[in-house]
């Protein structure tokens, strides 16, 4: 066990927990505080994952890697009856897809020499951020497997895909990922609302007030440095009633196209084409990090122009005030 106590020392255990449960946000927070009883390096991937550093935990408690796992896995177990999917690796990305390539109540385990072995066969599509655009372009160049890309030279990927995504992708497809587990602050969140002076029965002002919002906190997200993973939208009628919706966005993001998209299918959802409304309110939730998150590569040069433009705005906002740069779809 001395031999496995200085390995640790050399190198990092991280090991992904896939909850198989609809938890609350209280029942999530206690399973992270029950995982600090663990290892102090705890971070929540909401809204059913977490992910630990064990290796200072693997001296203390005396334990291999897969014992320290599965030992946590059955904590989780007898004190509230959830079942995991586990990954365990030298690092966050490869923790996260063996936890995804492992049934319920199994760990896999992929031990750094044998990480280039494990990945060569799996699809491509099993690296975070490939989106349908990226696999489509490779896949008809061939290119199926995290093997292939990385068997590839790389002047050639970068022809496919160009210079910074190619880097990306590569080191991806090499098993690379040297973000730290960072421990989980206390829950946060961002707000814009807006109160209007008389009730609104029009749809398209519906419409316009809630983009808005969401280009408000896309902005102060990108200001921060952080990313949101969830959305609620509340809106507040003339009787003082109101209607909440909440949706996970399909990724953590702080692009205001994205978060624009998510509001308003939560604004649909609500069908307020008779509603007099008086106000609005956005909140953003389970801000991470914006470095801790994977971009989706996207192989549409739209998609890079619209964030060098929304940088840009950000800039100029800044420098000339709120009002200096506003959406089209915004504009009266």
């Amino acid at each position: 066990m001395s031999g496995m106590s200085g390995m640790s020392a050399r190198q990092r255990h991280i090991a992904h927990l896939h909850l198989h449960a609809a938890l609350t946000e209280d029942q999530y927070g206690d399973i992270i505080e029950l995982m600090c009883g663990v290892t102090p390096h705890v971070q929540a991937i909401p809204p059913d994952a977490v992910q630990l550093d064990l290796t200072s935990a693997l001296r203390y408690f005396d334990l291999s890697p897969y014992d320290m796992v599965q030992t946590t896995m059955m904590r989780l177990k007898l004190l509230y009856g959830i079942d995991c999917s586990a990954g365990l690796a030298n690092n966050r990305m490869l923790a996260a897809m063996a936890a995804d390539a492992s049934a319920p109540g199994e760990t896999t385990w992929v031990p750094a020499e044998r990480a280039a072995d494990w990945l060569h066969p799996r699809p491509v599509t099993a690296l975070p951020g490939i989106g349908r655009a990226t696999a489509s372009t490779l896949g008809r160049y061939g290119l199926h497997t995290i093997g292939q890309l990385t068997d590839l030279p790389s002047a050639t990927l970068q022809r496919l895909l160009g210079a910074g995504q190619a880097r990306l992708l590569a080191e991806r497809a090499r098993g690379h990922d040297p973000r730290p587990v960072t421990p989980a602050e206390p829950a946060e969140h961002l707000t814009a609302d807006l109160v209007l002076e008389r009730d609104c029965l029009d749809p398209a002002r519906h419409h316009r007030a809630v983009l808005g919002l969401a280009e408000q906190l896309g902005g102060r997200l990108r200001g921060e440095r952080r990313i949101a993973s969830r959305l609620t939208l509340t809106v507040r009628y003339a009787d003082r009633s109101s209607s909440t919706r909440t949706r996970a966005l399909p990724q953590p993001t702080d692009h205001s196209p994205a978060l624009a998209a998510t509001a308003l299918g939560l604004l649909a959802g609500l069908g307020l084409q008779r509603a007099r409304v008086r106000a609005y309110a956005i909140r953003a939730d389970g801000l991470l990090p914006a470095e801790s998150a994977y971009w989706q590569l996207s192989l549409d040069p739209a998609d890079a122009r619209a964030r060098a433009a929304e940088v840009a705005a950000d800039r100029a906002r800044r420098r000339f005030g709120p009002q200096a740069v506003r959406p089209a779809t915004l504009a009266d």
